[in-house]
């Protein structure tokens, strides 16, 4: 009998580790900045974001698939909506990923609600929704980054109200900077995600402007504006990813500090994001590396902060599917702390000597 658990127990380990790899391969091949980024988390919070990642893939893949076609695009959104029921039932279909997404969701307790309101943020794509003012931005937003955001805090583990709103925020001003990257590439594709209420403050109608987008002054201060309310939610997001354990600081760090380059450069570009899209160097998104991993260990001053009126239901989500057991008391998290430091001290030392060995 001993014999015959040992053996069901790593057949169930082999089949988690193939699932994995699928995941991985899926990631590999459609989404290499994420791959890439995924390395720099620890080990043990890279895998379940693989396979979160994943299933916000092929979710993502599989609208996109019938763009243009409302009828197919709502046949994928039942099937997409059904697959996360069974997988919130515990019996997923058989697929890699989703089975891959069935553990996280058991050992994470990850809040349904944060999966069905990125799915929600497919659907407002779907029907080609436009949005007057920053705040349906903003509700966008919530929906196809804030969940990211939301769901990567539960991956780590910061699942506090002050944290999640700042990893909301993170979310937030990433889709806000991709807005901002993609106006004229969207435009072209029929889709309009600057604030028509700003549009109209400078003189230009959105709904002719769609018609035939042309870069001006005038939209120029509109992607600035965007941009400029990305910037402050981004200095909203540094007090979370200082409450974070240190492994995982330099990973959000880089995504959150490169994110914000791609900003810098649709400035660098006169803020024309119609003509052509901006795009970071790769020695540009080298030079920043450095400093950025360098910030692991460095804390932010606290900004004490509500959360998004938009993102708030994402935050509450989250507090009520914490279980209660999973909050360390204040004195243990501190020893914690201190441990992780010590750890990322003496991994540090002994890469030095290696190096140094190498340079010997």
């Amino acid at each position: 009998m001993p014999q015959l658990i040992v053996k069901s127990n790593t057949s169930t380990r082999h089949h988690a580790a193939a699932d994995l790899n699928v995941c991985r391969d899926l990631l590999r091949d459609g989404s290499r900045s994420f791959y890439a980024a995924s390395f720099l988390l620890p080990q043990k919070f890279r895998d379940p974001a693989i396979a979160l990642y994943a299933f916000c893939r092929i979710a993502d893949d599989a609208i996109d698939c019938v763009d243009g076609d409302p009828v197919a695009q709502a046949a994928a959104l039942t099937m997409l909506h059904n697959r996360l029921d069974r997988i919130y039932d515990g019996c997923p279909i058989d697929d890699p990923v989703d089975r891959a997404l069935t553990s996280v969701v058991v050992q994470c307790a990850m809040p349904k609600r944060l999966l069905e309101a990125l799915l929600e943020g497919f659907e407002w794509d779907a029907q080609g929704r436009c949005y007057d003012d920053l705040s349906g931005v903003y509700d966008y937003s919530a929906r196809v980054a804030g969940t990211v955001g939301a769901m990567m805090a539960v991956l780590m583990g910061a699942r506090s109200a002050e944290l999640v709103a700042r990893a909301c925020d993170l979310g937030v001003a990433m889709q806000l900077t991709n807005i901002c990257r993609d106006v004229g590439e969207d435009a072209r594709n029929g889709r309009l995600y600057l604030p028509k209420q700003w549009m109209r403050e400078v003189g230009i109608d959105p709904d002719e402007w769609l018609k035939q987008p042309v870069f001006s002054e005038a939209l120029a201060s509109v992607v600035q504006r965007l941009l400029d309310a990305a910037d402050a939610l981004y200095q909203r997001s540094d007090a979370g990813i200082a409450g974070l354990s240190i492994g995982c600081r330099a990973g959000i760090n880089a995504a959150r500090y490169l994110y914000a380059e791609i900003g810098r450069q649709v400035e660098r570009q006169g803020l024309d994001s119609i003509s052509r899209r901006a795009v970071v160097p790769a020695p540009r998104k080298l030079g920043l590396l450095a400093p950025i991993l360098g910030k692991a260990i460095v804390t932010s001053p606290q900004i004490s902060a509500p959360a998004l009126m938009e993102t708030r239901f994402l935050v509450d989500a989250v507090v009520e599917a914490t279980p209660k057991s999973s909050a360390p008391s204040a004195q243990r998290g501190g020893m914690l702390r201190v441990l992780e430091l010590l750890a990322l001290l003496e991994e540090r030392e002994r890469a030095l000597s290696v190096r140094c060995g190498d340079l010997n």
